[in-house]
Parts: C-alpha cells; structure tokens; sequence
C-alpha cells in the first residue's frame, strides 16, 4: 500500500488474526493494526495523516522513504567491472544501475501482482 509517497510493510499474526502494518524506509516507528484488509487500509492512511501532523505540531519536516541519494559499498573489482559494462552500454554508471534496479524492481511487481 502507498499513500502520500509513503509504503506499508504489512505482516500477519495468525494466532492473534492481527494485520500489523509499519511504514517502510524512514527511520521513526509508526505502527498500525486491524483485523481486515480494509480496516488496516484506513489504519495506514489514518497513521500516515498523524505522523505528519505531528511532525508540523514539533515544528520538524516529517522524515521520507527516500531522497533519490545511494551510497553503495562494492568490491573494486564489481565497480571495475561495473563500470566497463555502462560504458560498453554508452550510459553513465548510474544510468546503468538504475536500468538495472528499475528492472529488478519491476519483477518484484510483476512477481506481486
């Protein structure tokens, strides 16, 4: 689920018949629960709303899932070869990988529809 540019990670509690949703890539905790699919639907938005409320109450911008910024440790030897590779490719080493993270992700959807 996504809303306002933030993503639930969702897990199910089958003893407790518990949906237990966080929101995704942002270091503050904000947790959400419900019994159903739609109730927890409206327990994200709702959580989503109050965190940034709460943030502009405490005067500070609420944090987000993600500023567009990687910093990536690799062996030297993958960055070598990484980069050989964008440049037979005639892109940059970042239009490389993100071709290639734009692919990866776009199997994970595939793989979750």
């Amino acid at each position: 689920m996504t809303y306002k540019g933030y993503t639930a990670r969702v897990e199910f509690d089958a003893d407790k018949g518990l949906l237990t949703g966080t929101l995704a890539g942002i270091d503050d905790c904000i947790v959400f629960q419900a019994e159903s699919v739609p109730e927890l639907k409206k327990e994200f938005r709702d959580a989503v709303d109050d965190y940034i409320q709460t943030c502009a109450q405490l005067g500070r911008a609420p944090k987000k899932p993600a500023s567009g910024h990687m910093m990536l440790r690799v062996p030297p030897e993958l960055h070598a070869e990484s980069m050989e590779c964008a440049q037979l490719a005639g892109m940059s080493l970042n239009a490389w990988v993100r071709g290639l993270l734009e692919r990866g992700v776009a199997e994970r959807q595939a793989f979750a529809a």
